[in-house]
């Protein structure tokens, strides 16, 4: 989809008008995340943040009126700290916690260089006093404290602004500042109290709200102050590149000034920044809209909650499959504790907010009238958004309309994210899918507070429920050390180049491969291991191609008539089969693959393939044990191909068409068998111990190898001891030698040789090597004492009978 597409932005704004008419929708005046570099409001979404180094100053203000008993706190001041100073000259109130225990301290010596005076009384709370009055550079002994002060105290006191008073200010601060309880307070770091300027935070914002303090709008939207400001006007916090200016020097150096200072710093700390401009951002009061997440919606979809942070919440609990389940963690935390969503941007691009209103301040009336909106939808899909700024576009959208002039048509632009979470409207809904909500939603571990985000209240608001049944987070790949990829530091790597290289395959392979729920690494070295893992596995998936020529139904056996070993490999399907299919659905592609290639290197090559070998190659091409052999590879193979298929897509597609050609044949038009019930598990117990008796010999004959005395383990006839009674037995009947792939075996109950090889692991089993008796079969090649007998002398009885019958 294009987003930008007539008829997108039209769907964008005809989502946008329904939370119009369900009355989520309001206009407020309220601190906002502000970006003085884009001169716009940002939603939480668009926030990261990185170390920065903030001012800090520790300001008292001079309590001016008391309700306590003692007059003594008339005399007291009341430390702030703040990481902000140019908020201060917006100051309206000193927040306390009631929960928080104070004292009230008096200054006994100073050192020469010091903002306090001895006799001075400072109000702070006592877990940080010392931590304050350090900071001040009183020494140890320099303060003590006077008396415990409640908070009933605390709350009858009023302040002074620290530049009440101050000279050309021309009663710019000369208010009362109130001391107001908030539980927003906390005595972790700083003074216990809190200075509190209602436009430049969310806290502050609450407690101005709840106790109706005064907004004050001194800084404008290019991050300066008002002109007019006394000592301050023009003074700005970041510049148009986000570099700090003047404005936090300007109100320090007018503090020290006016004696409004006890102590200052510098801090680092984490600071939110614009994630477009990597510029630091400010809190600053502006009229903007907002979507009121906990109103009562005015619709029918309370199925799931009236409001859309309880439809949100049930979602996320209740609706949603998360992959990894710490994404729904993350998310509902977001969704539970976000303010209310901010949908307008001071932009000259986007879709705008289609909206009329008119009143001002509290009194903000929205229209809400259907067929204003369908005018609006008809012309966007017609022209554009550009539409609504065409010349007499109001008097168009409101014709008919009593008294349309009384209107005021909103010209801000919608978040951007207001626009991704609607794509499942103009994707699924309108494209006459049944596919609503989404089967999946597939981003990136940022993308919980974005897309993953603004779809979930957007979808709450207009369908009542996330619009996606599932969300899937992967992590950001990184070079081979762990490093993020950049221009700068050479170590990008390009797709398109890795399957250049290596083939769109090996690329896919390196993603299934990968636990993608953190950040996954990639490079020379590792697509290397990739490489070679695939080559193992076709490697695998030739061999059956190879084994299967000619075969045809006409030859398969029934189940009941295989040998064991067969049995045990379709065993192995029918436990593999379970484990693909829930692996698929629970999109673990790493587990999917992990075990298909087990068992195609350990369980196939490495152990069946090896032992029939020379079943596929020596027996008549009737025998019933080769038979038996290219039934159940054939029940392989085309589990093998299907199930692979997601991940090696062309791979498996070359693969299926050498044995199945034709315009109309593909592996990706096969769903995955349906496999019988072959599970065994009896048989499967029984055969983990004889491959443990059978890992010894293989042992035994690997340091034979080594040691250059036998070359092929043909050349090998062991004696194997064995203690346990019924597994010798067992052995026997099963041609152990066979499954060695030794010319010939011994098996016996004697006590071992105590030089015979053995295995930890493996108790009760020792292996004697030995070299086999006879001569070289030219065509099975095992060692017998019967080449050399028959009618043609280099062939043994079985293969004399299958050449010449």
């Amino acid at each position: 989809y294009l987003t930008m597409s007539y008829d997108a932005e039209a769907v964008i704004a005809e989502e946008f008008m329904k939370f119009v008419m369900n009355g989520s929708l309001y206009q407020g005046s309220k601190p906002v995340m502000w970006s003085v570099v884009e001169k716009t409001a940002l939603a939480e979404a668009e926030v990261e943040y990185h170390e920065h180094q903030s001012h800090t100053i520790w300001v008292p203000f001079k309590v001016v009126g008391s309700k306590a008993v003692e007059p003594v706190l008339e005399n007291a001041r009341v430390v702030i700290w703040t990481t902000t100073p140019w908020t201060i000259p917006q100051n309206r109130a000193v927040s306390f916690n009631p929960l928080i225990e104070y004292g009230l301290y008096k200054v006994t010596k100073t050192p020469d260089e010091c903002w306090a005076a001895v006799g001075d009384l400072y109000l702070v709370a006592d877990k940080l006093a010392g931590d304050v009055f350090r900071q001040a550079r009183l020494e140890e002994d320099g303060w003590e404290k006077v008396r415990s002060v409640s908070t009933e105290e605390l709350s009858g006191l009023t302040c002074a602004h620290p530049l009440r008073g101050a000279g050309d200010a021309d009663g710019e601060w000369d208010y009362d500042v109130p001391m107001l309880p908030g539980d927003h307070v906390t005595d972790d770091a700083g003074t216990g109290f809190v200075h509190t300027a209602p436009s430049h935070g969310a806290d502050d914002y609450n407690v101005g709200l709840q106790y109706n303090l005064p907004m004050t709008h001194n800084v404008l939207e290019d991050g300066s102050f008002r002109a007019d400001l006394p000592f301050f006007g023009g003074a700005i916090i970041f510049d148009h590149k986000g570099k700090e200016k003047d404005a936090n020097k300007r109100v320090i150096d007018k503090l020290v000034e006016v004696g409004g200072l006890l102590a200052r710093g510098r801090l680092k700390h984490s600071y939110p920044h614009s994630w477009r401009s990597k510029a630091p951002l400010i809190f600053r009061n502006t009229p903007q809209w907002f979507v009121a997440i906990d109103k009562e919606l005015d619709d029918c979809m309370g199925e799931h909650g009236s409001s859309i942070r309880e439809r949100a919440l049930n979602s996320i609990d209740k609706l949603v499959e998360w992959i990894p389940t710490t994404g729904r963690n993350r998310l509902y935390s977001m969704i539970e504790n976000r303010p209310d969503w901010v949908l307008s941007r001071q932009r000259a691009w986007g879709v705008p907010l289609t909206c009329f209103k008119r009143g001002t301040g509290d009194n903000v009336e929205i229209l809400r009238n259907v067929e204003v909106n369908a005018r609006i939808v008809a012309a966007f899909r017609e022209e554009g958004a550009d539409a609504w700024f065409a010349d007499g576009a109001k008097e168009r959208f409101l014709d008919g309309l009593e008294d349309p002039a009384s209107w005021e048509k909103v010209d801000d632009i919608l978040d951007v994210w207001f626009d991704s979470g609607s794509t499942h409207a103009f994707t699924l809904r309108d494209r006459g899918t049944s596919m609503r909500p989404a089967s999946l939603y597939l981003e990136g571990t940022d993308q919980h507070r974005g897309w993953f985000h603004s779809s979930m209240l957007q979808g709450c608001a207009t369908i009542g429920r996330a619009p996606y049944n599932a969300v899937l987070t992967h992590g950001f790949t990184l070079d081979e050390k762990g490093m993020k990829m950049s221009k700068s530091l050479m170590n990008a790597m390009s797709p398109a180049k890795v399957v250049e290289q290596y083939g769109a395959d090996i690329m896919r392979l390196w993603v299934a491969q990968t636990d993608y729920t953190v950040d996954q690494r990639i490079g020379q070295e590792i697509l290397k291991g990739t490489a070679d893992s695939y080559r193992r596995l076709r490697n695998t998936l030739r061999y059956m191609i190879a084994g299967l020529d000619g075969f045809t139904a006409e030859e398969a056996v029934p189940v009941a008539e295989m040998p064991e070993l067969e049995r045990l490999i379709l065993h192995r399907l029918a436990e593999l089969d379970q484990v693909v299919r829930e692996g698929y659905a629970k999109y673990d592609y790493q587990g999917v693959w992990q075990a298909l290639f087990t068992f195609a290197t350990v369980d196939l090559s490495a152990f069946w393939f090896d032992i029939r070998k020379d079943t596929l190659y020596c027996d008549a091409a009737d025998h019933p044990r080769r038979r038996a052999c290219r039934t159940v590879m054939n029940e392989v193979f085309l589990r093998m191909t299907t199930w692979l298929a997601p991940i090696l897509v062309f791979t498996t597609e070359e693969v299926w068409l050498s044995r199945f050609p034709g315009d109309d044949s593909s592996v990706h038009l096969q769903d995955f068998p349906e496999t019988p019930d072959w599970r065994d598990d009896a048989l499967a117990a029984k055969w983990a111990e004889i491959r443990k008796v059978r890992r010894v010999v293989t042992g035994a004959l690997e340091v034979e190898r080594r040691e250059k005395r036998i070359g092929s383990s043909l050349e090998a006839a062991p004696v194997v001891y064995v203690e346990d009674a019924s597994m010798r037995t067992l052995l026997t009947d099963l041609d152990f030698a066979e499954l060695c792939i030794t010319s010939s075996i011994g098996i016996s109950g004697d006590p071992a040789p105590a030089d015979a090889f053995r295995l930890d692991e493996v108790a009760g089993v020792a292996v004697v090597p030995a070299r086999a008796k006879g001569r070289k079969c030219q065509r099975c090649w095992k060692f017998s004492e019967e080449v050399g007998t028959q009618a043609d002398p280099n062939l043994t009885a079985r293969c004399q009978k299958v050449v010449h019958g």
